[in-house]
């Protein structure tokens, strides 16, 4: 199966934590996930955040070393190289390590956040790119910076939420890569896509609680299935 990106005029890709897999980047729910080794209480949601500030941000840029030794994958770049030439490429990822942004895609909408990003919350957020932190405390009122990622009891930013439902509703071909997609509201996602009339392409290796609602169910990993699909 060829797909023509020509053909459509909005193309969103939804990614997942599959298509990070494949670079060496762990996960953190499935077979191997961080959370089968760590407890996310302790390092993953804000009241721990609270009680041990120091001790959470040391897990998290324990993750950043880790992110900084992944590299992006072919279809990472099949992604960016459609994206530079075709203006209605769009990203929307589940993802927080930045592979995206590393092969140059710029349209790209992340739901849980970035492990490049710090918050605080006076003052907002800023660019954290270093294996280690810059700084840990807010450099104008000395507060703790928490990573600017979902945790664990955070709701999603429903501006974030809106514009990838923006997105999405207003697509004609929306391509799922490496996500179950069961967690709301990306269980909606695809069901958004088709009362635009779009079609759903799923490519994971594994089926889904989702599978059903696709048009088309690639069973192969994200760097190969993206590389064949498009010619690029």
């Amino acid at each position: 199966m060829k797909i023509h990106p020509e053909e459509y005029e909005r193309i969103v890709f939804f990614t997942g934590a599959g298509m990070s897999a494949e670079c060496g980047v762990p996960t953190y729910r499935g077979k191997g996930g961080i959370w089968h080794q760590y407890n996310w209480e302790d390092y993953a949601c804000q009241e721990a955040f609270e009680t041990n500030p120091e001790k959470v941000l040391d897990f998290h840029e324990l993750r950043r070393r880790t992110l900084v030794t992944c590299e992006p994958h072919a279809g990472h770049h099949v992604i960016t190289t459609l994206e530079k030439t075709h203006p209605g490429i769009h990203i929307v990822t589940q993802n927080i390590d930045g592979m995206h942004q590393r092969t140059g895609s710029r349209r790209v909408i992340e739901l849980h956040g970035s492990a490049w990003r710090l918050r605080c919350v006076r003052h907002g957020v800023r660019e954290d790119h270093g294996e280690t932190y810059e700084r840990r405390r807010c450099e104008h009122c000395g507060l703790w910076l928490r990573p600017d990622i979902v945790w664990f009891g955070d709701a999603l930013d429903p501006q974030v939420v809106q514009s990838a439902l923006e997105i999405i509703g207003g697509c004609d071909l929306f391509i799922a890569v490496g996500t179950s997609g069961v967690v709301w509201p990306a269980a909606g996602f695809p069901a958004v896509a088709r009362r635009n009339g779009a079609r759903c392409v799923e490519i994971n290796p594994e089926p889904g609680e989702l599978s059903g609602l696709y048009d088309d169910v690639i069973r192969e990993p994200a760097g190969n299935a993206l590389t064949n699909l498009f010619s690029v």
